[in-house]
């Protein structure tokens, strides 16, 4: 499952590269700020894109006082877009979006010969968004709106069945110009799905209550996508300047982000037990400090970062509750960028990762194991310049931890008890470059 995971990550970002590359050597040449200031954002886009998440599905009962918090899948995505967008000021954009996706973001189980798994296959999306222009090539925006997803259960003894189920996304993003017609964007998305308290009947278990097993399912995705805007080379309106900057130079920053994680858990004593995966998700701080150099077309730096999470797993029995928390960690990491427009670049980053983990109780049992683990992070992002000192950034991250065997926690030989945790997180941030 490790290299599995890995390879899926590994693909993602080696597509998501070649997507950056194809796109601005499309191009030919990044075009002058003079022709970018041209750029028409309104009008009718067609787009496509790729992208990798997590998603954690919370189970509960009306009739018992307890509840799982949750369940945890990750996977890859592809995604077409339409959308229609119109200025209704120099710098304001409202618009509206179509998506369909087609992913693998799922959960699977092992165990003696019987294998299952629970699969986002496709889905749709439907809303608004609303933007401001951070440059005149460079847009920021927000949006929402409604989502519809079918999920398949699958396993190897014949007992197989979908559903679907609806809910609402929310996000944000940033989206450049890299010549007259083709912008790419970087996109966070999260979504919650509405309670699934039918489950049981639809899997043909007759006679069951509805609300014996509710399902509450939330993801949090981040895509790069390219958009093809008919008629953006007809120029726009916009009477502001691009900053000059110079990515040259050492720099502090922070940022907010949220996320979700994915535990592996492995007990071979248990048939050879194999579950990814025990899910969390919640929100993180972080503070960051590095350097970059400007070799023309190019950037390349490093970076020091400094993180405090709430991404959290948690059982609640009712008088009690277990949680496993991923409170604090660092990251030291390299990127390489590509200019995409004279104010903003797309980059891919790399390097190593250490996180602190936390096994607790509510009172009085209290704090029961803590461990730390390394690994490694990749992803990658946009960042955009909106003064000569001052940049704000989208980026992606997915992390992959360590295994940590437990077994010496219970007295038993090793690897009777192991984990395996990973990260698919997303910051926006702003940094503040010193001359």
């Amino acid at each position: 499952m490790f290299i599995r995971t890995s390879a899926k990550s590994f693909l993602l970002g080696a597509v998501s590269a070649v997507a950056l590359i194809s796109a601005a050597h499309a191009a030919d040449v990044v075009q002058p700020v003079e022709e970018a200031a041209g750029f028409n954002w309104s009008g009718l886009y067609v787009g496509f894109g790729v992208g990798a998440g997590a998603n954690v599905h919370k189970l509960s009962s009306d009739f018992i006082p307890v509840s799982l918090n949750g369940i945890g899948g990750e996977g890859v995505y592809g995604e077409l877009t339409v959308g229609y967008d119109y200025m209704v000021a120099p710098r304001f954009l409202i618009g509206g979006l179509l998506d369909a996706h087609v992913g693998n973001i799922g959960t699977t189980l092992d165990i003696t010969g019987f294998d299952a798994s629970i699969k986002e296959t496709y889905g749709f999306d439907a809303g608004l968004r609303l933007g401001y222009l951070l440059t005149p090539n460079t847009l920021g925006y927000v949006l929402g709106g409604y989502s519809w997803q079918k999920y398949k259960l699958d396993t190897n003894a014949g007992f197989d069945f979908d559903w679907d189920q609806s809910g609402y996304f929310v996000g944000g993003g940033i989206e450049t110009a890299i010549n007259s017609n083709w912008t790419i964007k970087t996109e966070y998305r999260y979504t919650g799905f509405g309670t699934k308290d039918d489950l049981l009947s639809e899997a043909g278990i007759v006679g069951v209550p509805d609300g014996l097993l509710n399902l509450d399912t939330s993801r949090h995705t981040f895509q790069i996508a390219a958009n093809y805007r008919f008629g953006a080379q007809n120029g726009g309106s916009a009477a502001f300047e691009t900053p000059a900057y110079n990515w040259t130079g050492f720099y502090i920053g922070g940022a907010g982000g949220a996320g979700a994680s994915v535990h592996q858990i492995n007990v071979p004593p248990l048939g050879d037990l194999e579950f990814n995966g025990l899910g969390g998700e919640g929100a993180f701080g972080e503070l960051n400090v590095g350097y970059d150099h400007d070799f023309g077309s190019w950037v390349a730096g490093v970076m020091v970062d400094a993180r405090y999470s709430g991404m959290t797993s948690k059982l609640d029995l009712g008088g009690g509750s277990i949680n496993v928390d991923t409170d604090y960690g660092f990251d030291v990491l390299g990127r390489v960028g590509m200019k995409m427009n004279e104010s903003t670049l797309a980059y891919a980053l790399a390097g190593y990762s250490w996180q602190h983990f936390d096994l607790n109780a509510s009172d009085p049992i209290g704090d029961i194991l803590d461990w730390g683990s390394s690994g490694f992070s990749v992803g990658g992002g946009l960042e955009t310049a909106l003064s000569s000192n001052v940049t704000v950034g989208l980026e992606y991250r997915y992390s992959q931890f360590a295994k940590k065997d437990f077994s010496s926690e219970f007295g038993a030989p090793d690897d009777t008890l192991t984990s395996t945790s990973s990260f698919h997180t997303v910051r926006l941030g702003a940094k503040y470059k010193f001359n």
